[in-house]
């Protein structure tokens, strides 16, 4: 079977794109051609369904369109969740900001002028209804669920596998524009091109989600996939491939994100006047605990299934107890193919290096500064699991010891006993000042130059106050890069993973009454890179009572744990957190002091390029890497958004949703406006 991830990996997207532009009598085409009749004839269909390989590489190009939340290239084509010229969620949370201002994001929605128009290339919003291959893996994927019968060469076996890879991967193209526009119209076929009439309204929220969810459970229930890929090898050439784990993980992220106060609440997320005849593809209208246990109910299943196969799926042990450790066990946890904790992983490209794999190649370019928040560093714990508070520490005096501490030695210009003072997904995720830069691939170690992020240091220069570049807000991100380590490597994106699954079963026990045993399910996750339990760590938030403050924990947790994993900003859109939507996001900007005549001044400038190795008097003060600085919290201006002026409204409910191209309403198909659009 490891021939199928091959193609997946070269030639199918290729493959798949030609067939569907050109190749089956059906017409159902949203867009422009939604409504145009049949091409008449088969000769390409029935070329490719009279051929195993072909059928092999048919689905193989559905595989190549999945929804892939890194921006690897410039294209005006689908799928656009690649196009950096768009712009990732995760910039619209508030982790991080992008400083590119030439994106969707930041002309659209930072500023507030998104609207329902598009333009001629049917790109409009971030996740652009009729360009990101969301209809054409629909129809293919019924298309082979059609045909896969009648091809000779392949066994009955391979035969159903492949339909329920297609069940999966249907099921996937529904959830991921499910989480940004609600209910969909629901197609459950291909066309035969002499209909009378095409009537596809929106669903409501219930049945979009019971749609989904049946076509997983008719994978699950019909065993025809593997539960997963055991083994190192296997996993890393697999992981790319559906397995009913893969299919039960979805099923648990298509409930948890139905079972949210979004679509489950008393009250209608969006304040005005409803713009739809029938709101129920905006909101279930009411609250029902019975979706919270659906998804718990799930959530189970699945760690059932994985306790008696451990040998698949299982959280990374580290191999010691020093902050290497737990840091490579975080790394290899999400950046290896292999990792026992991936459930289901999209690949783009063989290897990240070339000129083809944008995310890798352009990482020190504009397009990619995605920079991490203040607010969000300061979500990340001590590395004893206790809360971080900046004005505790500050009170303290002790801020130079917020990412690294250690020993200044006579004569030894770096820092020595260097020890990092967070949680150790910090420095996987962002660069801070003082991290050594360069990490061995293989163990975590850290060694090389310092991240100078003060102003005019070595690395950060003044980009903390032009707000221009990589560390426009003091910080840079690092996940998925790792520095350089990540060059040459198989570049992969984790779609569903097993601390996924446990903090969603946590957030799932937390919310139908069990939170002691939800805060054991988000230790497991902590204790992984070192952490102390959550309840040891935080003794006056009363977690094992209070709910609200126990999901507010496991929130931030998933934050920590899940960058640029598409966690953070549907977390804010389905707990509707619109105050943190609202508040004022900052940067920090850093001076470097020293002492000179007993008194601390400021000396900014570059310390490792030009004072290490070269300046040699110990009593010089450019001899020692800097330790001692001062800091300012300062408001990000480069791209303020509209949500954080309160003046011009804030942040409209209306955004939590995404509308829907008005060319699409206005071919009267039966499909219905998101409320405020």
């Amino acid at each position: 079977m490891k021939h199928i991830s091959k193609v997946i990996l070269a030639v199918a997207a290729i493959f798949a794109a030609g067939f569907a532009s050109h190749s089956c009598t059906d017409p159902l085409k949203f867009g422009n051609a939604f409504l145009e009749k049949a091409p008449g004839g088969t000769v390409t269909a029935d070329t490719v369904f009279t051929n195993a390989e072909y059928t092999r590489q048919f689905l193989a190009g559905i595989y190549s369109k999945q929804y892939y939340a890194l921006p690897t290239n410039s294209t005006n084509n689908p799928p656009q969740c690649l196009n950096y010229w768009k712009g990732m969620p995760e910039a619209l949370s508030d982790n991080f900001q992008l400083f590119f201002q030439n994106t969707i994001v930041g002309n659209k929605y930072y500023t507030g002028a998104l609207t329902s128009s598009i333009d001629g290339k049917n790109n409009g919003n971030i996740y652009p209804y009729l360009n990101e291959y969301i209809w054409q893996n629909v129809r293919n994927c019924y298309i082979l669920l059609e045909k896969i019968d009648d091809v000779p060469g392949l066994d009955a076996a391979e035969k159903e596998r492949m339909k329920d890879e297609a069940r999966c991967l249907l099921a996937n193209t529904y959830f991921v524009p499910f989480r940004f526009y609600g209910g969909l119209p629901i197609v459950t076929g291909t066309f035969q091109g002499n209909e009378s009439e095409y009537n596809y309204p929106r669903a409501s929220v219930e049945k979009t989600v019971d749609f989904m969810v049946g076509l997983l459970d008719e994978v699950i229930s019909g065993g025809h996939l593997p539960w997963g890929y055991p083994g190192t090898s296997d996993a890393a050439s697999e992981t790319g491939r559906w397995t009913i784990g893969g299919a039960m993980a979805l099923k648990c992220k298509i409930l948890q994100f139905a079972a949210s106060p979004l679509f489950n609440s008393d009250k209608p997320y969006w304040d005005g006047v409803y713009t739809m005849e029938d709101s129920s593809p905006a909101w279930y209208g009411n609250y029902d605990v019975a979706r919270w246990q659906r998804f718990r109910k799930a959530c189970e299943d699945f760690i059932n299934k994985m306790n008696a196969n451990p040998e698949v799926y299982h959280l990374v042990k580290p191999a010691g107890s020093k902050f290497e450790d737990y840091r490579y066990a975080f790394r290899s946890s999400y950046l290896l193919q292999g990792s026992p904790e991936v459930i289901m992983s999209v690949r783009v490209h063989k290897n990240a290096k070339g000129n083809d794999y944008g995310w890798v190649n352009l990482r020190t370019n504009a397009r990619y500064s995605y920079c991490p928040t203040q607010e969000y560093v300061e979500m990340f714990p001590w590395a004893d699991g206790t809360p971080f508070d900046w004005d505790e520490t500050e009170a303290a005096g002790k801020l130079d010891q917020m990412f690294v501490t250690g020993d200044v030695v006579p004569g030894k210009q770096m820092l020595q006993n260097r020890v990092y003072t967070r949680d150790p997904r910090l420095y996987e995720t962002v660069a801070v000042n003082g991290a050594l830069q360069t990490i061995n691939w293989g163990n975590g170690k850290t060694s090389g130059a310092n991240y100078e992020l003060w102003l005019g240091g070595t690395t950060a220069g003044n980009t903390p106050v032009t707000q221009d570049s990589h560390y426009g807000t003091g910080y840079r991100y690092l996940k998925y890069y790792a520095g350089e380590a990540y060059v040459g490597k198989f570049p992969h994106w984790v779609s569903f993973s097993v601390p996924e699954i446990y903090l969603g079963y946590a957030e799932a026990l937390a919310q139908t009454g069990d939170l002691p045993q939800a805060i054991k399910y988000v230790d497991a996750v902590r204790a992984r890179v070192g952490l102390g339990g959550l309840e040891e760590c935080n003794p006056g938030k009363n977690l094992t009572t209070d709910k609200d403050a126990l999901i507010k924990e496991i929130l931030r947790e998933r934050a920590c744990e899940f960058a640029f994993q598409d966690s953070r900003y549907f977390d804010m859109i389905r707990y509707k957190l619109r105050a943190d939507f609202e508040k004022t996001l900052h940067r920090l900007v850093i001076h470097r002091l020293v002492e000179k005549d007993g008194q601390w001044v400021v000396s900014d400038g570059q310390w490792y390029k030009k004072c290490f190795g070269k300046v040699t008097d110990p009593s010089d003060p450019d001899f020692y890497e800097p330790t001692h600085f001062s800091y300012e919290k300062l408001p990000i201006t480069v791209g303020s958004r509209i949500w954080w002026d309160k003046e011009r409204g804030g942040f409209d409910p209306k955004w939590y949703l995404q509308p829907f191209p008005i060319t699409e309403l206005n071919k009267k198909y039966g499909l219905e406006q998101n409320p405020g659009w």
